[in-house]
């Protein structure tokens, strides 16, 4: 009768932090902040994968490039490709259709690999220039630092780290994407 006893009470204990664990589970962060207005026009073109917080996919890139072709006012065609595992690493390409869904900013994308299924992206950085940009998530799960040219100065990409911890992701989490072009090496920030 004890042992019974025992396990209601541990069965109760346990149910009395079911709502504070659900609570917990269900907070979230306050949504990522966007760049006030982005010209897709501009936007458009190669951007090189400085570092990132990866994906499952991309793990092990090398070479990372995404590419962007505004195909309608609201509709980018992208070609994301890098070579796996080493720089003579076999070419893996991949090609989601961007869907810019947030006018007049054009900052909020859904970003769709398999259909139904359209991911959150958000540009949260770009300087003035459009040469280098950060798109995030509103889960802050992953994260990409991209310029125009396959590497950029020190200053810059400890600048670009901190806009990204202020908006709430873990930067311990961000990995350098190496890159190698003829005149660049290795990009090792």
């Amino acid at each position: 009768m004890s042992l019974n006893n025992s396990f209601m009470t541990r069965l109760i204990r346990r149910a009395a932090f079911l709502p504070v664990m659900t609570l917990a589970a269900c907070s979230t962060s306050p949504p990522i902040r966007t760049v006030a207005q982005l010209d897709l026009e501009r936007f458009m073109g190669d951007w090189y994968v400085i570092a990132s917080i990866p994906t499952f996919i991309e793990r092990r890139a090398h070479n990372a490039i995404e590419s962007y072709e505004l195909v309608s006012s609201n509709r980018v065609a992208t070609t994301f490709r890098f070579n796996q595992g080493s720089f003579n690493g076999p070419l893996k390409t991949y090609k989601p259709t961007g869907f810019v869904t947030d006018d007049p900013s054009n900052a909020i994308w859904r970003m769709q690999f398999v259909w139904p299924i359209k991911a959150d992206y958000r540009v949260i950085y770009l300087d003035m220039d459009y040469t280098q940009t950060v798109i995030g998530r509103n889960k802050r799960d992953y994260v990409w630092i991209m310029a125009r040219t396959p590497t950029i100065p020190e200053a810059d990409y400890a600048t670009i780290l901190d806009i990204i911890a202020g908006q709430g992701y873990d930067i311990e989490k961000i990995r350098p994407v190496p890159q190698r072009t003829a005149t660049s090496g290795d990009r090792q920030p």
